[in-house]
């Protein structure tokens, strides 16, 4: 067992851009976090693992080929393997705990 104490926790520099950060790996899943400001792009592509998205801190919307739904602190969201999204309108710092299943394969 471990405990994920920097898990979700908002690390990006005032002026800075974007940041993820990956906590765990295993050969199974990767858990990690996203941090997004306010006013940030988010250019991730879309991802070949299947990735469930809590949001921890901050407002935004995430927008699919399937769903556009606005997500705060308490919001659990799955996005399939190879599905494009995107967190749009960030009208407060973000702070997202991913989990990738399997393991992310290019971290980062």
């Amino acid at each position: 067992m471990r405990v994920l104490r920097a898990a979700g926790h908002f690390a990006v520099p005032e002026g800075e851009p974007n940041q993820y950060r990956e906590h765990l790996r295993a050969a199974d899943l990767s858990v990690g976090t996203y941090c997004i400001p306010v006013g940030g792009k988010d250019g991730q592509p879309a991802h070949g693992e299947d990735e469930v998205y809590v949001v921890v801190r901050g407002r935004a919307r995430l927008v699919s080929e399937t769903l556009d739904v606005a997500v705060g602190p308490g919001s659990v969201v799955y996005v399939p393997a190879c599905e494009e999204h995107q967190f749009v309108e960030v009208s407060e710092d973000l702070s997202i705990v991913v989990v990738f299943g399997p393991a992310e394969q290019s971290p980062g």
